[in-house]
């Protein structure tokens, strides 16, 4: 069933929208009210509401499917912010608002539209023709009638018709798309001088009081989260293989020779041959009338190795190698009968056997290429040897102390010393790990979990949200087994609690004059520039320029030529009346101006516009979309309830 869901993703999406999504018949049936009626209304949609099962019926759904999608790293408290369930509600209200309107103005599709939809789904077609058996099978597979999954279709596809030509109608008007076109190429010329911050943070002095100051208006700035200490448990492959021990040398040795070819490649002989066959049965006076010819072939070509190609060709009988001069490539031990074997293998290299009977007749061979085993010994090989069986033995005893701590944790949920005795795991401890991030050591001491080896672990949103939960926060127990990896569990639990605070004055000291400095550097930096600005737009426009400022770049809104936006927005929103025209623009690094020295079009026609259109239209499309559904909120009357805001700020009991 579950391969079955992983290899029709889009038609179990199909699916859920028929079992999960109201079913409802859009001329002459109203059944959608009561289907979705439930004791708390959120949002009243005309005569009909978003109920609060409803809600929570979705956030479940979003949730499981968030999960599936990341595999598992996906954090739940990102669905708990008011801002998210602002938009889950929001997306509610908007399909009620569809429904209400599509059944109110009786909008409907067609059974042939209905048909040609369902026949193009790739889903339902074989060989790219709609297959009506695979459609019957799938949907049987799925638990669905095709009454069922049709009528979902059709009120799927008529709620496509209440906003879907409004989007594809849209138009953008040709003057518009060609002045955006033109203002997207403009050209302008400019140089650059920078004033960087490093450059005036020497000269910057503070004092107790600015510190002070500083720290009493930005306290909210400085608030350290909800942080916990979490002690914790670590099963990995390092912990397995330390659990292996030694190894007795009988097994090493075992080992080595139960998987040699890995460490040593086995002899092997480049050979040719001439063969004088023998059929089956055959008579003894045939037998040695072919070992004859074979015995005077073979001194033949013993007296003149480098005949052998030719000799083959004239007078072997295995017609498949005769024609390459008996050429029968590599032989390695093992894959010919013992006596050719024996005989090839004692050939050296260049050399001519005797005549060698076999199962097809008689064979004179040549050695082409005689190669000697290759590889390590047993003594040479022992650290490769060491390693994979520990290796292997690792593999076996993770699974064991898997298991073990499984059960270990489950038996014993108050504390984290029964797994350390059993099993021999070392206890740890990380510090400042909030919701959603790790604190640095200025927050959370030395033993941050953001600087620990084992920060990856925290990194994970699974073992955050764990430590946050409920039975954890509050009662202090052990978390179940939470897989990072394959080879990487963890057990977690919370050693302290802390609330979000503003920490003392003396901890964040440091901090506060490092930023307070930056502060300060930056704004002489922006003095320094604009004094420079108001020389510069005072001086005569062929005055020779300053020294500092950079070589001329040409600069468009779709070519940045990597300066900074806060830069570029300046340049392009300068007046360009007077050139040169100077504008500045301060920063994080410091204070930039620039000389805005000419100005021209650029060209309309740029591959870098080339979608311009098309993205602008579904944009336009996609505001207007936006512009009937305000208009169709209106007239349905979509109005929340108190019940809403209790559930959007969390106060609602899940």
């Amino acid at each position: 069933m579950f391969e079955f869901i992983r290899t029709h993703q889009r038609l179990m999406q199909l699916v859920l929208l028929v079992l999960i999504l109201p079913s409802f018949a859009l001329i002459g049936v109203s059944g959608y009210t009561n289907y979705v009626s439930g004791d708390k209304d959120l949002v009243k949609v005309g005569d009909s509401a978003v109920t609060l099962q409803e809600f929570e019926l979705a956030r479940r759904n979003q949730l499981e499917q968030m999960q599936r999608s990341s595999m598992g790293r996906f954090d739940p408290e990102m669905l708990n912010s008011r801002p998210a369930r602002e938009m889950l509600l929001e997306s509610l209200v908007e399909r009620r608002v569809l429904v209400e309107t599509a059944t109110k103005e009786r909008f409907s599709v067609s059974d042939t539209v209905l048909r040609n939809t369902i026949s193009e789904m790739p889903e339902f077609q074989d060989n790219g023709r709609f297959s009506a058996e695979r459609y019957n099978q799938l949907l049987a597979s799925a638990g669905l009638s095709t009454r069922d999954f049709e009528q979902g279709q059709r009120g799927e596809l008529a709620l496509e018709r209440v906003l879907g030509p409004v989007s594809s109608s849209a138009m953008l008007p040709e003057p518009v798309l060609a002045q955006i076109s033109a203002a997207l190429t403009e050209e302008r010329t400019v140089r650059l001088l920078a004033y960087p911050v490093s450059e005036y943070e020497q000269d910057v002095v503070i004092d107790d009081a600015d510190v002070q100051a500083w720290y009493e208006q930005n306290k909210e700035a400085l608030t350290v989260p909800d942080q916990v200490a979490a002690q914790y448990v670590l099963l990995d492959e390092d912990v397995a293989m330390q659990a292996v021990g030694d190894i007795a040398e009988t097994d090493l040795q075992a080992y080595y020779e139960q998987n040699k070819s890995r460490y040593v490649t086995p002899p092997r002989v480049n050979v040719s041959h001439i063969q004088i066959s023998t059929e089956p049965g055959a008579s003894q006076e045939e037998r040695e009338a072919a070992k004859n010819a074979a015995q005077a072939i073979a001194e033949r070509v013993k007296a003149d190795p480098q005949s052998f190609a030719e000799v083959a060709r004239e007078e072997s009988q295995d017609v498949g190698t005769a024609r390459d001069g008996g050429q029968l490539g590599w032989v390695t031990p093992g894959s010919w009968p013992q006596a050719l074997e024996e005989a090839v293998f004692a050939l050296s290299q260049g050399a001519v056997s005797d005549v060698v009977e076999g199962p097809a007749g008689f064979h004179v061979f040549l050695a082409n290429q005689v190669e000697p085993e290759k590889g390590e010994t047993f003594d040479e090989a022992r650290e490769k040897v060491v390693a994979e069986v520990r290796r292997q033995l690792a593999s076996e005893r993770f699974a064991d102390l898997a298991t073990r701590l499984t059960d270990l944790v489950y038996d014993n949920p108050a504390s984290l010393e029964p797994v350390v005795q059993e099993l021999g795991l070392e206890l740890r401890m990380v510090s400042g790990v909030a919701r959603d991030t790790l604190l640095g050591v200025e927050d959370a001491g030395d033993e941050a979990a953001a600087a620990s080896p084992d920060a990856a672990i925290f990194e994970d949103p699974r073992v955050r949200s764990t430590l946050f939960s409920t039975p954890l926060l509050r009662e202090k127990v052990n978390s179940g087994v939470i897989e990072i990896s394959p080879d990487t569990l963890t057990v977690v639990r919370v050693a302290a609690f802390e609330a979000a605070h503003v920490p003392p004055l003396e901890q964040v000291k440091g901090r506060v004059e490092a930023v307070l400095q930056v502060e300060r550097a930056r704004e002489a930096a922006a003095a320094a520039g604009e004094k420079e600005i108001v020389a510069l737009r005072a001086a005569a426009p062929d005055a020779e320029l300053p020294e500092g400022f950079g070589t001329p770049m040409t600069l468009s809104r779709i070519d940045s030529q990597g300066v900074a936006n806060s830069v570029l927005e300046a340049v392009f929103s300068a007046d360009a009346t007077e050139l040169p025209a100077y504008v500045g623009v301060s920063g994080p690094q410091g204070y930039v101006v620039a000389r805005l020295e000419s100005v021209e079009a650029g060209e309309v026609d740029s591959p870098l516009v080339a979608g311009l259109g098309i993205e602008l239209s579904r944009s336009w499309g996609m505001a207007e979309e936006r512009a009937v559904m305000q208009e169709m909120r209106a007239r349905a009357g979509v109005q929340r309830t108190p019940d809403a805001e209790e559930v959007l700020s969390g106060e609602a009991a899940d």
